[in-house]
Formats: C-alpha cells, structure tokens, sequence
C-alpha cells in the first residue's frame, strides 16, 4: 500500500500493537479495539479512530500504521455490535455515550498524556461529532474527513431516495466489518442482483436478496420526512454550531456527503471555531485511495499543529479547492467566497444565454415524457460505486427524457467558484415527478462532463408553472475558451435515485407506475456563481 501511495512522508518510529483490547462502552459492552504505538522513548498524543467497518484493511494501515509511524498512539475501535464488539449497532443512537466511554478508559492508560484527537473518514466523521457534543477537555482537535453528521440527509435530500447510496451504505455497514470475504461476497450479490432490487415493486425489503435482513436500512428507506420522529437525535449538525475543538475537513467535489461538509465548516465558522476545508477532485473513496497522499498531508499538519504545537506545515489559508477544467489548487480565504452569481436563460431554441430576457408571463420552453417503467439512467456525480465522478454525458443527452441548454462557445475562459442552483417553471399532467438538473462542460469535440448536480421532488398542476429552486451544490471549474457551458434537466437518475412513480405513492412501497408529461417554462435559469 505504501507504494501505492507515492508522496508519503518518511516513518519515523517502528511500530508496536497490542491488539484486542476490551474497552467497556456506555452500557458495559466490550468494545474491542486496538492500539497502535511508536517504538520510542518519550510522550506520544493519541488519536482516536472509532469505526464500524472493522479494524483490518484499509483501516490498519492508514491509520493504525501511518499514524504511529508519525508519533501518535493511534486507538482503533469497533462501534458497538461491529468488528467483534458487544451490544447492537444503532446508526446514531449509541455513539456519544460510547465515545465519552472510550475517553475514560484512555484516562486510566500509563502511556496517555492528556493530548487527544480524534480523526477519520465517513461514519468515522460521524462518531467525531457524537464526540464534540460535549467534547471532553482532553480533546484538542478533530479530522474529519468525508465526513457525515446527518444520516438522513445522506438517504434522502430533496425528497428523494437516494437509493444507490442506501444500499452501498447498507452492504457496507452490514458486512465490512466481518472482514474482507464476506463483504467482498456482498457486494458481488449486490451487483449481481442490482437491476432486479432497485426495479422491483415494491422496492422495500427488495435488498434481501443480496443483503438479508438489515432492520436499520428498512427504517431509513421508509422514513422520508424530515421531521419524522424516527430521526430524532440522528442529525449531529448543532456539534458544529457549537464548538470549539479545531477541525480540519476534508472533502471532494463528487463526494456523497460533500454538501455536509460544507455545512459543517459553515457552522465551524459562525461559531467562531478555527477550521481549514480541503476539496479535492475526488469521489468519496478516490479520496482515500488516490487522494490518500494530499489527504494524509492535510490530516498530519493538523494534528502536528495542536497536538505538538507545530504549525509549520499549515496552508496560509483556510480553504484550499482543486479547480477541475484548469486541474489546478488553488488557495482561497473563505467558503463560499462572495461571488455574484450569473443567471443564464435557457431560451425556446435550446440555448443558454446570460444575455436573454426572458418574457414576463410565463411561456413554454419544451416538454419532456418521462415513464417510471422505463427510467433516465443515471451517469457519474455523486455515487458510492466506481462509476462515480466526471463522466461523458452524450449517451445520456441523447435520451428523448433528457433535454439540454447550449450556451455558445466561450470566447475566453469562465470561472466559477461557489453553490450553484436551478431556478425553474415547470408543470405536468400528473402533480407528480422529480428534476434532476446538471451542469456539464462540453468540449469543442462534443463530449458533455458533468460538473455538478441536484435533484428536487415536486408537486404541481398542469394549469400553473410550479416555481422550483434546486440547490446544485457546489462547484470549482474553469470553462476554457472554446468551450460551451450546458444545462441539462431530466426527472429521473436511476438507480442513483429512487423512481417517482407519478402517482404520490411513496418510493418504497409504490406497484403502479405512472408516465408524467413535464413542460419546462419561462423563465427558467442557471445560477453560476462567475468570478
């Protein structure tokens, strides 16, 4: 692994392990973990890694390993009902008490000095701000990188299933931490059985055939509505809100829980907290596989910075993004930095225009038919699979489903850095559909990249344009001259998205399906944040 990743630094300890330690959780469970030191004399921080994905590959080398190699007693722990651990794993309701847990057992280790972060990817971010609710005094600093601080929001956003990312989610929470067999066996299930769950009617509990019964994950597909009881305390966002332990994040521009990211350094800022946010041109595994080198550079100058009181090696700025169309870093004071946003028209010709003025009264644009049974598939952007990312988009935009706005080739380069939203008129003859609006770059060849997108579910009439506004996240791209700028709409990206079924049945118990007509209006625009 260490050759894979090229650009690490140098160890600078051998490293010891005592393996299989029994640390109690909240309830009295045994939390198995494991600990990871540098062979050398002297006082060490520690770090605090606590997972439900098991404690082998990847997590032994890139943080049992690498870290300890650096300096830092590295503790490495299976959330309770994983990796071997007691007690029944819950997706939210457990890990405060057991992170405060784990705290006082490290109170009462020789080797602990009192220096203590905590650090990791995905649900490892989510046990960081379980942490943070009442940080403990001995907790100096956070890394959370990917991370998530709200389970549903990574389920369900806009009113839509996110049905690609539930069943990744469910295959790994269900089998990683069992070990490498059997959850590679899952996955292979899953892939094999991918077309037959995600078109099945009903789509609940279709997963069984691959996954078996995961209780959790029938919860999370049934429960659409934010204000659900289900959901309470499942969201950590306040954790943000309110404290003051530096965190570092770090992030992607296809990653799933990118969105969350920027909620949370949003909220690190307004409370006055010393963060820095790194985004990268990475998916929410590339980062951890090719990013790994950039990401673990990041992570260890955070860590050297409050725990051993070098700052040597911090960025002059806090935020640092990758600009794709240019692939290049760049260093920026602030996020989103105070960008006037463009509007760009889309025009009954099928162009995209900054300059066009749409008429006062709504007019139509074009309309679309988009049938359940047959659904708009989705390609790249935000996925857990391989197919993640920046993707050619031509087989897509080919589809009678998917319409899209051309602006005209650029005659010097356009910059955008910041959120990105749709605003748009639309109606249809059901009351019932989804948009899925997309920005993509297309080259003087042809070939369409996404670059960024959003979803949102909609009810409507047929009499009266529905006036929607769609968050596209966020982006860092430059439009070379030569190329043009295009905006493409579809109800449906499937399977990365639940089918709407036409008919206000919810997603997972929906059997009839319904083809919806959906007519675009004016005026309806592109929102790039140009600087």
């Amino acid at each position: 692994m260490r050759a894979t990743w090229r650009g690490l630094p140098a160890k600078r300890y051998e490293v010891g392990l005592e393996q299989g330690l029994d640390v109690p959780a909240a309830d009295g469970s045994p939390l198995i973990t494991d600990h990871y030191f540098p062979r050398g004399e002297g006082d060490f921080p520690t770090l605090l890694v606590r997972s439900p994905y098991g404690r082998g590959l990847p997590w032994s080398p890139m943080y049992g390993v690498l870290f300890a190699e650096q300096g830092f007693h590295v503790i490495l722990q299976s959330c309770r009902g994983t990796g071997g651990s007691g007690g029944r794993f819950h997706l939210w309701r457990n890990e405060p008490a057991d992170g405060r847990a784990a705290v006082a057992w490290l109170r009462e280790q020789p080797w602990f000095d009192g220096r203590l972060a905590a650090i990791g990817p995905s649900y490892l971010g989510y046990v960081q701000w379980a942490l943070a609710l009442d940080p403990p005094p001995e907790l100096k600093a956070m890394v959370v990188q990917l991370g998530l601080h709200d389970p549903r929001a990574l389920f369900h956003a806009g009113g839509v299933l996110h049905l690609d990312t539930a069943l990744a989610v469910g295959a790994g929470m269900t089998y990683q931490h069992r070990g490498t067999g059997p959850f590679l066996r899952a996955t292979m299930r899953l892939q094999r059985n991918l077309r037959a769950i995600t078109t099945a009617r009903p789509l609940r509990r279709a997963y069984e055939s691959a996954l078996g019964e995961v209780p959790w994950l029938d919860g999370v597909m049934t429960h659409p509505d934010a204000d659900d009881p289900y959901w309470d305390g499942a969201s950590l966002a306040h954790a943000a809100d309110r404290t003051t332990v530096p965190t570092a994040l770090v992030t992607g521009w296809h990653d799933v829980l990118a969105d969350q990211v920027f909620e949370q350094y949003d909220g690190l800022r307004r409370a006055g907290c010393e963060t820095t946010l790194l985004v990268g041109p990475w998916t929410h595994t590339s980062a951890l596989q090719q990013g790994w080198p950039a990401v673990f550079a990041e992570s260890l100058a955070w860590l050297r910075a409050h725990l051993d009181d070098d700052r040597s090696a911090l960025r002059p700025t806090r935020v640092r993004v990758h600009m794709s169309g240019a692939e290049e870093w760049q260093d920026v004071l602030d996020w989103p930095l105070l960008t006037p946003r463009t509007a760009w028209y889309a025009t009954p010709d099928a162009h995209l225009s900054p300059h066009a003025r749409p008429s006062a009264e709504p007019a139509p644009l074009t309309a679309f038919r988009y049938d359940p049974a047959d659904p708009t598939p989705s390609v790249g952007g935000r996925l857990l699979s391989r197919t993640a990312g920046a993707r050619d988009n031509r087989a897509l935009e080919a589809r009678d489903d998917v319409v899209t706005f051309t602006g005209p080739p650029l005659t010097a380069p356009v910059e955008i850095l910041g959120p990105v939203t749709a605003r748009l008129a639309l109606s249809t003859d059901t009351g019932h559909c989804d948009v899925v609006t997309r920005l993509c770059d297309v080259s003087p060849e042809g070939r369409s990249t996404n670059v960024c997108d959003g979803v949102a579910q909609v009810r409507s009439t047929a009499d009266l344009p529905t006036e929607v506004t769609v968050s596209m996240s966020s982006a860092a791209h430059r439009f070379a001259a030569g190329h043009r700028i295009r905006w493409q709409i579809s109800a449906g990206a499937h399977p990365r998205y639940a089918r709407n079924a036409g008919t206000g049945v919810p997603r997972a118990e929906a059997t009839e399906f319904t083809p919806t007509r959906i007519t675009l209006h004016t005026p309806s625009a592109l929102l790039l944040p140009e600087r």
